[in-house]
């Protein structure tokens, strides 16, 4: 059973930023009912009133269809809304309209011509807000507002409203649709950074990757290139020699021979550098590497002093654990702890931000087992709370004890 808030903590850290901004706006959407429309109750009554709160309705909903459109089209989800932002400027004129002929045509008091002009007011201030989501140059967005802001003040006319108050609703549908547009564009810039920000860590990562590979191909070509080179020009030597029938092409084919065994035990010892892993090497790397992707990370113990196959077992258990904080939450703190016992040592890893576990039958954590086994190691790994994971692992100081 899938405890409350799950979902939540199982996003990334910029699908919650893009959840956050998408229903910030739909809230956004409440707001407008609750302040341009419910009061509207407390000005006019009758039918009128539920004529003029509906329309605020349908118009919020527009506004919200809209916000969640543009926002797909930010994250390429979907082509620009174009068509829905007309719908929304026809549904906003016709709602102006709309509110301009039940001033004209209702009862002459000042309650009922608060009401329409609030409500005018606040349909052109999120009409021009939302649409801001809907383009991306700032001039458009700056038309846009100062369109609507233009609509208001000539809105007014109609409405029995005096020049100085004409100019005064244009100000204020300006300055309060200029701010929601603001609001708007910073959102939508600011979605898109985040975004940016974890395909750059990825892009690090992969780089990472590719570097460390390049830099085994320049390790295998420095110790096999000079001695392939030598073996090939020895080898064309011992033919030439062999051809003649000069006893010296056996010495040839000899030193050819002996070259090769060399070539083999370089490369193995390549080949092992890279499989053996240095305990103090991995503990720094991987303070390095989480600190880079903005993760706090604290390191305790020193490892000097301890067998080279416990250093190379507890190692490779510090790199699987670095790539599952890395791959499997959104972390914000690690702390990796090297404790010597009487006989054993005992490394743990914890983070916290745990968004989806590795599980007990990984194929890392599996590998890391198998390791372990073969220095009489022992791994633990699970959440010990909610949000929260843990790594644990034992290896005697004697390897090999314990194994029958």
């Amino acid at each position: 059973m899938r405890k409350p808030g799950g979902w939540w903590r199982r996003k990334s850290t910029p699908a919650k930023v893009e959840t956050y901004t998408r229903w910030s706006f739909h809230f956004f959407a409440v707001i407008y009912v609750a302040s341009v429309g419910l009061p509207v109750f407390g000005q006019v009554t009758g039918e009128l009133a539920v004529w003029l709160v509906l329309l605020v309705c349908v118009h919020a909903v527009m506004c919200a269809v809209t916000a969640s459109r543009a926002l797909d089209w930010t994250r390429g989800r979907r082509e620009q809304p174009v068509r829905t932002l007309w719908v929304l400027g026809a549904v906003t004129l016709a709602i102006a309209v709309a509110v301009i002929g039940i001033a004209e045509r209702g009862p002459h008091d000042d309650g009922l011509d608060m009401a329409t002009g609030a409500v005018l007011a606040g349909v052109l201030t999120f009409a021009a807000g939302i649409g801001a989501l809907g383009v991306r140059r700032r001039r458009r967005v700056l038309a846009l507002v100062c369109g609507f802001a233009a609509g208001a003040a000539l809105g007014g006319f109609p409405l029995g409203h005096a020049l100085p108050e004409s100019l005064v609703t244009g100000v204020v549908v300006l300055v309060a649709a200029g701010f929601l547009a603001f609001t708007s564009v910073f959102s939508v810039w600011l979605l898109n950074a985040v975004y940016e920000l974890d395909t750059a860590r990825e892009t690090r990562a992969r780089l990472a990757v590719a570097e460390e590979r390049l830099r085994f191909g320049r390790d295998l070509h420095d110790v096999m290139g000079r001695n392939l080179a030598v073996i090939a020009l020895k080898s064309e030597l011992a033919v030439q020699l062999a051809r003649r029938g000069r006893e010296e092409a056996l010495d040839q084919m000899t030193e050819v021979q002996r070259i090769a065994q060399e070539t083999q035990r370089e490369v193995r010892d390549v080949v092992r550098g890279y499989r053996e892993a240095d305990l103090g090497i991995e503990l720094t790397g991987a303070r390095g590497v989480l600190t880079a992707a903005g993760i706090d990370c604290e390191v305790t113990g020193e490892p000097d002093g301890l067998p080279a196959e416990v250093q190379s077992a507890l190692g490779w258990v510090v790199r699987e654990a670095t790539t599952n904080v890395l791959r499997h939450g959104d972390a914000k703190r690690c702390v990796v702890a090297v404790l010597r016992e009487e006989e054993r040592v005992v490394l743990t890893v914890e983070n916290d931000g745990v968004l989806s576990s590795p599980g007990a039958g990984g194929s890392g954590l599996a590998g890391l087992r198998e390791r372990l086994a073969a220095v009489a190691g022992t791994l633990e790994a699970g959440p010990v709370r909610e949000g929260v994971f843990r790594l644990v692992a034992r290896v005697p100081l004697v390897a090999g004890e314990g194994i029958a």
